[in-house]
């Protein structure tokens, strides 16, 4: 039986699709929760605290669909546990299968949040890669996809992530640094 097998996360059981109402101290507070939780197991154990960072993410949103974020608090927390989460997630000593599945895992939370409470995971998307040649294939695949969004066709007019994949195309022609790229937040 391996780690991540055998740990048990205190926050998977509180982070259920619908799991709070609309009042967002609570689940702020479930947030922070999580995240100390999980940066806990990471001074011990950095692949097992990235695991539960990757399934932190696919939770979060589902979670929260019902939580009343008009103030912005949700969504700043939400986003203070991406920032923390994703240092822990690209440290993490692994092969690249096992950063291609995590990514896979991602993707797929990416798409599915419908709120949007964790969007800025495409912002560090290149980071997560956690090196050029799997930010590359990345930024391939969703190239044929962002020139269809781009072209003439009205009917074809919006893909979420044509931002994230230009962003990563221009990195990679400008730069090569795919992965060191951090979302800084705005000034307001």
């Amino acid at each position: 039986m391996t780690k991540e097998a055998a740990h048990t996360w205190t926050f998977r059981a509180r982070f259920r699709r619908h799991a709070f109402g609309w009042k967002s101290q609570p689940a702020i507070a479930r947030v922070k929760e999580a995240v100390a939780e999980i940066k806990a197991v990471a001074r011990t154990d950095k692949v097992l605290a990235a695991e539960g960072a990757v399934l932190f993410l696919e939770k979060v949103s589902p979670a929260l669909e019902q939580v009343d974020s008009s103030s912005g608090s949700m969504g700043t927390a939400v986003h203070n546990a991406v920032r923390a989460l994703v240092d822990i997630i690209a440290k993490a000593p692994v092969d690249t299968a096992k950063r291609e599945a995590w990514l896979e895992r991602l993707w797929e939370a990416y798409q599915e949040d419908r709120m949007p409470y964790i969007e800025s995971v495409g912002d560090f998307w290149g980071e997560l890669c956690g090196s050029p040649e799997v930010a590359s294939r990345w930024a391939d695949n969703l190239l044929g996809t962002c020139k269809m969004a781009w072209g003439p066709d009205p009917e074809r007019s919006y893909f979420r992530d044509c931002g994230v994949e230009s962003t990563w195309d221009s990195q990679r022609r400008t730069s090569g640094s795919l992965w060191n790229r951090r979302a800084e937040p705005s000034e307001g």
